[in-house]
């Protein structure tokens, strides 16, 4: 049974700014309602299961970018956490040309974790055969 509060607080990201605020979401407030107090542009709602890069970790901000405009978030609706996400930006593109060559949805390919679950039986690469 999952004792954790409904109420906990959000990370808030500002991509251009790289930086992450923790707040208490409003019911029923619009997306978009959060504004960066750097550069005063919108903060996008990742949820509260984010472990948010150091502001140095281009890597991880690069990754932590692809992700949120791909629509994935960091939401939970227990104690599990989120599920597996990509850190670094060479697991980003991997996953991106696995959804590129099988068809799957962008979405879906940036939160599985094994590359060979995303390839379909008989979709894997193509062997010529010998003849001779």
């Amino acid at each position: 049974m999952c004792f954790r509060p409904t109420t906990t607080r959000r990370h808030y990201i500002c991509l251009p700014c790289r930086a992450g605020y923790k707040k208490r979401p409003v019911p029923g407030e619009t997306p978009g309602a959060h504004r960066c107090p750097r550069c005063r542009g919108e903060l996008i709602d990742a949820g509260q299961d984010l472990a948010v890069p150091a502001r140095r970790d281009t890597a991880g901000w690069k990754a932590l970018g692809a992700l949120l405009n791909a629509g994935v978030t960091f939401h939970s609706r227990c104690c599990d956490g989120p599920g597996w996400r990509p850190r670094h930006p060479r697991e980003i593109r991997e996953r991106l040309a696995a959804a590129g060559a099988t068809g799957v949805p962008v979405r879906t390919a940036l939160t599985t974790e094994d590359l060979d679950a995303l390839r379909a039986p008989g979709r894997g690469p193509r062997r010529r055969r010998r003849h001779g």
